[in-house]
């Protein structure tokens, strides 16, 4: 008796609808995976992993904060997202455009006083000193004052109120004194005090445009 050998494994014939359907789904995923190549050459492809054997998760272009905002870190304020081993963010602030509209604020470069001049009534009560001030402005111009000790007092008042925030940046002025308030050697103290007082206020760009100062400049 002839003893036939019967294969279990059959080819579908030519022609089946099942082997037709699977070959489309195959061909239309290489397709669509030459065609993200193609979009991105650099990509790694699905399955792939990293050269520390870990798979990629996710591929970009470019970092995000290279591309989404349109705006250059020369007039942007910007936080970094990095974190410190103590879990503290890093903050890093661009203010070149701040501190650049502040330095316009400064219009002086210079300030003098030159000696007081005493004024007194004919019977000699309520005498008083002028200082001569000379302001220098970036321009080259000049501009003359002439003040009292009482409005120097005013302007500093002024400061404190109108920028507590910033009064230890405000400078004391020179000390009184009912008894020497004439004497030539206190004249002198009193006049140095109130040049680098008044310096420090005109050099300081939040004081320099503030309407306290131009009050007291133009009164």
């Amino acid at each position: 008796m002839d003893e036939h050998v019967v294969s279990t494994s059959q080819s579908p014939p030519v022609g089946d609808p099942t082997t037709l359907h699977s070959e489309t789904v195959v061909a239309d995923q290489l397709s669509a995976l030459d065609t993200s190549s193609a979009a991105c050459p650099h990509a790694p492809k699905p399955g792939l992993t990293s050269k520390t054997g870990e798979p990629f998760d996710h591929v970009t272009d470019a970092p995000p904060f290279w591309s989404r905002h349109g705006r250059t870190l020369s007039n942007v304020s910007y936080h970094s997202l990095l974190q410190g081993p103590t879990g503290v963010g890093i903050s890093l602030e661009d203010h070149s455009d701040e501190l650049h509209e502040q330095s316009q604020a400064c219009w002086a470069s210079s300030v003098t006083i030159d000696e007081g001049v005493l004024v007194s009534g004919s019977t000699g009560i309520g005498a008083y000193v002028v200082w001569h001030c000379t302001i220098t402005t970036l321009k080259g111009g000049s501009m003359t004052l002439r003040k009292r000790y009482s409005e120097f007092d005013k302007l500093r008042t002024d400061l404190v109120r109108s920028f507590p925030h910033a009064e230890a940046m405000i400078p004391h002025l020179p000390r009184k004194s009912v008894v020497s308030r004439f004497r030539p050697k206190f004249l002198d103290q009193r006049k140095a005090g109130l040049a680098h007082f008044l310096t420090c206020i005109l050099l300081n760009p939040e004081f320099a445009a503030s309407p306290v100062l131009k009050e007291f400049i133009f009164s």
